[in-house]
């Protein structure tokens, strides 16, 4: 009896345990699995952007012709008609406007009266300067005679010659009552009207040609280098995705006494019909040599006694530390060369917390 109960009580005090030693087995399979569960680490994340070191500048500009010429009549007159108006486009040899030809005419009339009677003064000289060779030969007449009927045969040539030129100046005159346009383009401004009495000279029609276009802006001083060595693009507001590609042709030699700028103009060779005159454009300068370098925060940066290096979040959420080539140090900010590919996503906050391998959240901000 003593025997069985003993034997009884052994038997409850094993079960206790055995109970004791499950729930323990229990509690610690449960915090593995709490800690299993817990959830990634929540970053924010800076995207890897290489650009160049320099950074690009921008400037308003206008689209001007290169060439833009105010005709005017080589001779004076009254206008008799304006055949063009602002912005026509013109040929090479369109007519553009004439004058009253009335006294252009005389004149040429009267040319050629003078080259006919010179015509007749050099033949009635030349007959007698032949008959007079004809004499002396004979014995006839006299040196004295001789050279007299020369030289008179020699002011008739003269004569003549002065009146055939007279005659084509006069022709020359009257051809310059039309005034034509000298090469393709537009006509931006008509600076006369029927009626006007112009003078040789005269700025009447202004046209500007189609054959280069270019940009023109103002440039700050301490930019002016980067004019002249840099490369230069121009978009125009009207189509912001295309490029022309920019030369610069000519820049100020002095700067603006008002605005302390210099006035710079970039040819365009690529310039098509788009582009049209007194558009606005905007042209960017950017150093020809530059080297490409990224920017992201300085807290990204991980370095406990070894290379400087970031935490690069891959596509499964897992960190990777990826060692970087720095080239400088600013207040915000670190530059680097190299090390992380373009658009990769670098951990911008708590780096000292990660671990490689570790899964994180990215998330857009941080709330606490």
């Amino acid at each position: 009896m003593f025997v069985r109960s003993v034997l009884s009580s052994y038997s409850r005090l094993l079960a206790g345990v055995s109970l004791a030693l499950m729930a323990a087995a229990l509690a610690g399979c449960n915090d593995t699995v709490a800690e299993k569960a817990e959830p990634p680490r929540p970053v924010l994340v800076a995207t890897a952007h290489y650009d160049a070191e320099t950074p690009e500048r921008s400037f308003v500009g206008t689209v001007r012709p290169r060439i833009e010429s105010d005709l005017g009549f080589r001779v004076a007159g009254k206008v008799a008609k304006r055949l063009v108006e602002v912005g026509q486009t013109v040929e090479v040899g369109q007519p553009l406007a004439t004058l009253d030809e009335v006294d252009l005419k005389l004149q040429a009339e009267q040319a050629l009266a003078e080259q006919t009677a010179a015509t007749g003064v050099l033949a009635q000289a030349a007959a007698a300067e032949q008959r007079a060779k004809d004499l002396k030969a004979k014995g006839w007449t006299t040196d004295a005679q001789m050279d007299s009927s020369r030289a008179a045969a020699d002011e008739a040539r003269a004569r003549l010659n002065r009146a055939e030129r007279a005659l084509e100046l006069s022709k020359n005159s009257l051809s310059y009552a039309t005034l034509v346009a000298d090469a393709r383009g537009v006509v931006t401004a008509t600076l006369i009207e029927p009626g006007q009495v112009v003078a040789a000279g005269q700025a009447s029609i202004r046209v500007a040609r189609f054959a280069e276009k270019e940009a023109v802006v103002a440039i700050p001083e301490t930019l002016v280098g980067r004019a002249k060595s840099g490369v230069a693009s121009v978009t125009l507001w009207s189509e912001p995705d295309k490029k022309y590609a920019a030369k610069l042709r000519e820049i100020a030699p002095a700067a603006d006494p008002a605005t302390r700028t210099y006035l710079a103009k970039f040819s365009l060779p690529e310039a098509d019909d788009k582009v049209a005159l007194g558009m606005t454009a905007t042209l960017t300068l950017s150093d020809a040599a530059t080297e490409r370098v990224a920017r992201l925060p300085l807290s990204a940066l991980f370095n406990e006694g070894g290379k400087p290096s970031f935490y690069v979040v891959d596509d499964n959420g897992s960190v990777t530390l990826k060692p970087v080539t720095v080239k400088s140090y600013e207040s915000n900010d670190v530059v680097i060369i190299s090390g992380v590919e373009e658009g990769a996503k670098i951990v911008a906050l708590g780096v000292q917390k990660l671990d490689p391998g570790q899964r994180v959240r990215v998330v857009s901000s941080l709330s606490f």
